[in-house]
């Protein structure tokens, strides 16, 4: 049998006063009330007594604000996505926020839904990465007057509060790397999506080739859908690394999933890394610990990322500034063997 929600008034006939008395010490306006200190003591003590647990909800509609926001990732169980949403629960906290969390897996609707689910529960704010498509979503938040920030990705035609990683010049100097460690042929798997963060990889690639005096070559270019991604990573691998035609001599893998299914694959076939073929990941992963080279691979700033995120968010629900908020986070090369030049690695 579910137990009735204690109610300000349970808590009131209790103590023995009125239920705006009680109203005023639980929300801490005892001093505005001129509430004694032996009565608030009293009614606080009652409240925990009898577990008391505000509603939210009603508190917002009353107030403004429930102090609540609601998170939406592509995948939680991704580490990247598990990693930013407890860093950003963490920030949310220090201000007194809880964060209600939910995954769209990349499809249209679950956002859609999420989206409803999170407003119906009156949350302050959305901290939301976007799935491709949904720019009608976020135009009808913006709208509509909601606080939102977009994490991770965006959409180059839209302006609205982003906080990212500088894709394109962290793209850019992992290519760059392989290039000056003697590669000539490059290549790259990522997703194929319009949204920012891959769009802008992809550019970060093509422009370290043309810096480099090397003509890009479509063949070196492999995009895999969202969905079934592992089958068709595979089947690009198997184009890449032809043994009869081999088309490229190195890869960069535009995200984790991605690095680790192709490691993989890699693996399986008997190819050698460093010495048959460089590799450098976009985003690091456990089991890069279980491969025999250790990979190369760019570690995006997740504290700074989050702590933008949040600060932009608590700028937009404080404010509700029309002003967009965009801010670029740099990353960092953490270097493996995976990329040694082609010498080294075949010395080893």
């Amino acid at each position: 049998m579910i137990k009735k929600r204690v109610s300000l008034k349970d808590i009131a006939q209790k103590v023995g006063v009125s239920t705006a008395l009680v109203s005023y010490v639980l929300n801490g306006k005892e001093k505005e009330a001129r509430v004694g200190e032996a009565a608030a003591r009293k009614i606080k003590k009652v409240a925990a007594e009898m577990n008391y647990q505000p509603n939210l909800i009603a508190r917002g509609l009353k107030f403004g604000k429930t102090h609540t926001i609601g998170l939406i990732v592509a995948d939680i169980s991704n580490p990247f996505f598990a990693m930013l949403a407890r860093i950003i629960e963490l920030e949310a906290q220090k201000r007194g926020y809880t964060v209600l969390f939910g995954s769209s897996d990349e499809q249209l609707e679950k956002s859609q839904n999420l989206i409803n689910t999170f407003l119906n529960r009156q949350v302050d704010g959305l901290i939301i990465t976007p799935v491709a498509g949904s720019q009608s979503q976020i135009e009808e938040l913006r709208n509509r007057g909601i606080p939102f920030v977009l994490m991770d990705r965006g959409f180059s035609e839209m302006e609205t509060n982003v906080v990212v990683t500088d894709n394109h010049d962290a793209m850019y100097n992992a290519v760059h790397l392989l290039i000056r460690n003697g590669y000539k042929k490059p290549g790259i798997i990522a997703y194929d999506t319009p949204l920012t963060h891959m769009t802008d990889r992809i550019a970060g690639y093509k422009d370290a080739l043309k810096d480099n005096g090397i003509r890009f070559n479509t063949k070196w270019l492999a995009k895999v859908p969202y969905g079934n991604y592992k089958e068709h990573v595979t089947t690009a691998l198997e184009r890449l690394l032809d043994a009869k035609g081999r088309v490229v001599d190195s890869l960069v893998f535009a995200t984790n999933s991605i690095s680790v299914q192709s490691l993989k694959v890699i693996h399986a076939r008997g190819i050698k890394v460093p010495q048959d073929l460089g590799v450098i990941s976009f985003d690091e992963s456990d089991v890069f610990d279980f491969f025999y080279s250790p990979i190369t691979y760019i570690k995006q700033n997740l504290q700074a990322i989050s702590e933008n995120t949040v600060q932009s968010l608590m700028q937009a629900i404080d404010t509700r500034a029309r002003k967009c908020i965009r801010v670029t986070v740099p990353s960092v090369i953490v270097k493996g063997e995976s990329s040694s030049s082609r010498r080294e690695g075949r010395n080893t």
